[in-house]
């Protein structure tokens, strides 16, 4: 396997405050990787880094062979990088074709006049956006919400239709930041197989999660932060069996029960 998104030695600090402090990392083609840690470990300022969203303090980030550190977050995303967040964004007032359709906006020519005088320009990219878009909720199985505004969906859904957006880019790698958040365990399954057939589909994929029976069960290799510094890296079983990962996270025993291996 070939490394996709790699970080060396990368820092972020805050002042005084070391949020994400020497971490490495590599993430293979065809990974579903995870990243766990409790609150306050730099999860989310760490996928922030690679994403473009936080300038890094020290070290590099790597896409596919090329050196993105410090690159603006819409170059990273033309480069292959896609990302969601925590909170979900989608356009309530809108159908989930045309929240998907916004995905498309990174690759489009149309400008502000364009988009006025409905322009040859315009009248092309509305076209392609919309015959990809279908395509791509096709291949997810959300065709049948095509027409429904985002807001009516249920939470399991919408994180869906907001992971369909993110396709949209064609991204080389997608970063996704707790999709199970606020998830009853039925959406959760739901979100674990739908994850599961992208990658069959041939997308790399992080993640960042606190259920654990979720990371356990979907990740194939998973880094563990705590207060900033890497931990642990390797897949589940070395993970759940690692001592200092159960001893400064989970407490002894804790991963392995939750985990239900």
């Amino acid at each position: 396997m070939s490394a996709l998104l790699e970080a060396k030695q990368v820092s972020k600090h805050f002042g005084g405050l070391k949020a994400v402090d020497s971490v490495d990392m590599t993430i293979n083609k065809g990974d579903i990787f995870g990243i766990i840690g409790p609150n306050g470990a730099g999860k989310t300022t760490f996928f922030n880094m690679c994403s473009g969203i936080y300038p890094i303090t020290s070290g590099e980030i790597w896409l596919d062979g090329e050196n993105i550190t410090n690159m603006h977050s819409e170059v990273i995303a033309r480069k292959g990088m896609a990302r969601t967040f925590q909170n979900i964004q989608l356009f309530k007032y809108m159908s989930v074709l045309e929240n998907v359709k916004i995905g498309f906006h990174i690759n489009t020519k149309t400008r502000l006049w364009d988009s006025i005088l409905h322009s040859s320009t315009y009248k092309k990219d509305e076209k392609l956006a919309e015959e990809k878009g279908l395509e791509i909720l096709e291949r997810v199985g959300l065709t049948e919400f095509k027409d429904t505004m985002a807001g009516n969906l249920s939470y399991g859904v919408q994180r869906r239709v907001e992971i369909a957006r993110a396709l949209a880019l064609n991204p080389k790698i997608l970063l996704i930041d707790e999709p199970a958040a606020g998830m009853n365990p039925n959406e959760t399954k739901a979100l674990m197989e739908f994850i599961k057939k992208l990658n069959k589909d041939g997308y790399t994929i992080a993640v960042i999660e606190h259920d654990m029976k979720f990371v356990m069960n979907t990740c194939n290799r998973i880094l563990v932060l705590s207060f900033g510094k890497k931990i642990c890296e390797g897949n589940p079983e070395h993970v759940k069996s690692d001592k200092e990962v159960n001893e400064a996270y989970f407490g002894k025993g804790i991963l392995v029960r939750e985990a239900g291996l």
